[in-house]
């Protein structure tokens, strides 16, 4: 005999609690427009998940515009240019100067931490370790979903809205009838090697390195912990790898005639991160929006994952704020034209700087010539560095 489902009503049923669908849950909490959170992962497990955060000023803005604690200003690490390395010489671009824009360091767990914290002071229906398991009625007024809480006990949500905001191995993206979607997507064949260290920054800036051995980052963390990558085959290893071993790889993919050295320590984390290019359209279907990497996913060499999730809560934000206030669905069915628009614009920027920074793999003397061809054109023009800048720090939302 089937257990019998507890229903639940609601107005915006979010499936994920990462930082789209909790910075989405927060302002409309704050609109005063109800909301449940359904996340299958625990809190802890989010919160240990180490990814990196370049946040866009506008991302930061709404960190703090709408009221979550203000550790992004006083914790993050603002970061006025980066630095683009190729032939062994360095290549500073300075985004203040260029764009007038900065972007801010701040990893994408503190980032949840953050908003986790103000869901729960402000009294935040969250449910962590609950599995959605089915979705109904998706062309209906009222969309539902059903989830298993870490109990077991089943429950059965009606909203008005239902919204995706569960990742990139999204369970609601699959949920769309094939008739209806379409898909575009890329596989890189490439991987990143990536690690955190116990030791201090090595250059004030991030360092994106073209080099005849491979790409490498050498990014931040904090003044203490830093994050740092290296282009890798999909399927390496990371227990292959000594510590010796991987300071000698990321040393000579920065090498140059001006000796710039590496400032190493302990390495205490190591893993491999795979990536690809993704984009789902639409990113509706019936009363279903998608948000974040469950509707697109970026390499993260343009540093936009996040950004782009932000900027997608944005535009839904606004929608359903003016559905509720006016019952008119005119944003709503705009939404993912709207959306897609800013995504197109990253998918490309991301794409360009993943193929002009890293190595292909079995490469011809001629695409390596003329990457390099492409990167001195960037950065011997002023026109070139303020594209590449105003594309990094990102473009006004709206």
């Amino acid at each position: 005999m089937t257990a019998t489902r507890t229903i639940i009503k609601t107005q915006v049923g979010v499936v994920g609690g990462g930082p789209a669908g909790l910075m989405l849950s927060h302002l409309l909490a704050k609109t005063g427009i109800e909301n449940l959170v359904v996340e299958m992962r625990d809190h802890e497990t989010i919160r240990n998940t180490h990814r990196a955060g370049i946040l866009e000023a506008q991302a930061v803005k709404m960190l703090v515009d709408s009221g979550i604690n203000g550790r992004v200003l006083t914790h993050g690490d603002e970061h006025a240019g980066i630095d683009l390395r190729f032939n062994g010489e360095s290549h500073p671009l300075d985004f203040t100067e260029l764009v007038d824009a900065t972007v801010t360091l701040y990893a994408q767990n503190e980032v949840f931490v953050d908003l986790a914290a103000a869901r729960e002071l402000d009294g935040g229906d969250v449910r962590f370790s609950a599995e959605v398991t089915e979705l109904l009625d998706l062309e209906t007024d009222t969309p539902k979903f059903r989830f298993t809480d870490a109990e077991g006990t089943e429950f059965e949500v009606h909203c008005d809205v239902l919204v995706g905001a569960d990742g990139s191995r999204s369970f609601c993206r699959r949920q769309i009838p094939e008739t209806n979607r379409q898909d575009f997507k890329i596989e890189y064949p490439f991987a990143w090697f990536g690690i955190l260290t116990e030791a201090p920054k090595s250059s004030p800036e991030l360092i994106y390195a073209n080099s005849p051995h491979g790409f490498a980052l050498i990014s931040q963390r904090s003044e203490t912990v830093q994050r740092m990558y290296f282009q890798c085959d999909p399927n390496e290893n990371t227990d292959d790898w000594s510590e010796d071993r991987i300071w000698t790889e990321l040393q000579r993919r920065v090498d140059g005639p001006d000796g710039f050295e590496l400032k190493t320590g302990p390495i205490f984390d190591k893993s491999v991160l795979k990536f690809r290019s993704f984009v789902r359209e639409p990113l509706s279907h019936g009363r279903l929006f998608l948000i974040g990497d469950a509707g697109h996913t970026v390499p993260p060499t343009g540093a936009k994952g996040l950004n782009l999730a932000f900027a997608d809560v944005r535009v839904l934000f606004e929608a359903l704020d003016s559905f509720y206030a006016t019952k008119n669905e005119t944003l709503l069915h705009g939404y993912s034209d709207k959306a897609l628009k800013r995504v197109w614009k990253a998918q490309n920027f991301s794409y360009w700087m993943t193929s002009m920074l890293h190595t292909p793999v079995n490469a011809d003397p001629f695409m390596a010539k003329r990457a390099l061809g492409e990167l001195e054109t960037v950065t011997s023009s002023r026109f070139g560095q303020q594209y590449l800048a105003e594309s990094y720090t990102g473009w006004p939302h709206g």
